[in-house]
């Protein structure tokens, strides 16, 4: 049984979980977290090196599609990156 998972929203982390000896998600889950961070996602900021952690924790998690919790449905793992990549850019 698969129990990993990503779920995105307003191009960041929502929610996750990665099995306990994933060693490399852990180290970016880390990273990806500042005490900065507001909790509220939609006012938080987010940084060019959060947006690569992301797509590095999308390409290293064993689910095979990724959850947008706004849109609610799951895309594959290349679109997800698109999303957490072009979110609010022009």
């Amino acid at each position: 049984m698969n129990n990993e998972y990503l779920t995105l929203k307003f191009g960041r982390l929502k929610a996750w979980s990665f099995k306990e000896d994933n060693i490399k998600a852990n180290e970016l889950l880390t990273e990806y977290e500042t005490p900065f961070n507001n909790p509220s996602l939609i006012l938080q900021t987010i940084t060019d090196r959060q947006k690569e952690i992301i797509c590095e924790l999308i390409d290293i998690v064993s689910a095979e599609e990724i959850y947008l919790d706004w849109d609610e449905e799951y895309v594959s793992k290349q679109q997800a990156k698109e999303y957490v990549k072009n979110y609010l850019e022009k």
